[in-house]
């Protein structure tokens, strides 16, 4: 079975009671919200990769303000000819907040839009899990920088 690794970064800017997210689509081409953010390119490190991934995804400029955690997923994904590739997902978690540019969508990207959603109507969004993990660790700050397994 093919192995397949990837390593990506993610910011979490909450402002006035707002959370930025980005809008991509899932596998079956739904739209669905996300964190801005995205994979490391091969010798990038995770740190430049949010602030480059969050500045082509929204428009803005961050500073980091703390490493928030680091999320884990793991998932067998079916492939063409009965092949399966075994995809690992590590997902670091930053707190930005944004020093300047301004709002705009991505042309030509993995994402079409980018909005501040209120944080109180953001379980109403359709979004991937990761938005929840994310959350979590912003509002509970666990000295591990992970969310227990909830298996």
């Amino acid at each position: 079975m093919r192995q397949k690794l990837r390593v990506a970064a993610y910011a979490v800017c909450v402002r006035g009671g707002h959370l930025l997210l980005a809008r991509g689509r899932d596998d079956e081409g739904v739209p669905e919200w996300t964190l801005p953010g995205g994979g490391a390119e091969h010798g990038e490190d995770p740190h430049d990769t949010v602030l480059r991934e969050v500045g082509e995804e929204t428009g803005y400029r961050i500073e980091i303000a703390g490493l928030l955690g680091v999320d884990s997923l793991r998932r067998r994904v079916p492939r063409r000819l009965g092949r399966t590739v075994d995809r690992h997902a590590v997902r670091l978690l930053y707190e930005g907040r944004i020093t300047g540019g301004e709002l705009r969508h991505e042309v030509g990207g993995t994402t079409d839009m980018a909005a501040w959603h209120p944080l109180d109507q953001v379980p109403a969004l359709h979004r991937v899990a990761l938005v929840d993990t994310a959350l979590v660790l912003w509002r509970e700050r666990p000295p591990a920088g992970r969310v227990a397994p909830t298996r």
